[in-house]
C-alpha cells in the first residue's frame, strides 16, 4: 500500500527541551482555523519522505537539517470515496536561526511546547505523535526507535 498523504511535525531544540511549530489553517482551506503540523499529498513521482520535505518548504519556507520517521501511523476514513487512509508521520528538525514564512494555506504560526501543542492539535493521532516525538528527543523514553532519513 502506498500512502497518498503525509504528516510532518517540525521542531527546534531549546535548551534541554523542544518546541513544535504549529500552523493555523486559513478560512479558505478545509478545516478552517484548525491548528496543525505540516500535511500534504504525495505526488506520483515522490516517496512519502520526499513529500514531507517538499511540503515543509512550501508551507513554512524551512529546510530541515534532519528528518526521521516517527513510529506512529495515523489513519482516518473518508466517506466521500469510502476509503481508509493511512498517513505516515515524519519529524523534521530545524535550526533556531531559520525564519518561518507561511504559505497562503495558513494565517498564523506559533512555536509551542509539548503541552500547548497537545492542547491545540485537533486529532488524537496527531497529539500521540507529538507526545512520542517529545519523549524521544528529550530522552524521557528510550523505547521508541526513530529511523533517520538520509538527506
Amino acid at each position: 500500500m502506498k500512502s497518498k498523504l503525509v504528516e510532518a511535525h517540525i521542531f527546534r531544540r531549546i535548551n534541554n527541551d523542544i518546541e513544535f511549530l504549529l500552523l493555523k489553517r486559513s478560512k479558505e482551506e478545509i478545516y478552517p482555523d484548525l491548528w496543525q503540523m505540516v500535511t500534504g499529498s504525495v505526488k506520483q513521482d515522490e516517496t512519502a519522505w520526499e513529500t514531507a520535505i517538499r511540503e515543509i518548504k512550501e508551507e513554512t519556507n524551512l529546510t530541515p537539517s534532519k528528518l526521521w520517521v516517527v513510529p506512529n501511523i495515523n489513519s482516518f476514513y473518508m466517506p466521500e470515496d469510502d476509503t481508509i487512509h493511512f498517513v505516515p508521520v515524519f519529524v523534521a528538525e530545524v535550526t533556531c536561526s531559520q525564519e518561518v514564512k507561511i504559505s497562503s494555506e495558513h494565517v498564523e504560526y506559533k512555536w509551542t511546547d509539548r503541552e500547548e501543542a497537545c492542547t491545540l492539535l485537533a486529532w488524537e493521532g496527531q497529539r500521540k505523535s507529538a507526545e512520542i516525538i517529545h519523549k524521544y528527543f528529550t530522552k524521557i523514553d528510550f523505547n521508541y526507535k526513530f529511523e533517520q532519513i538520509k538527506l
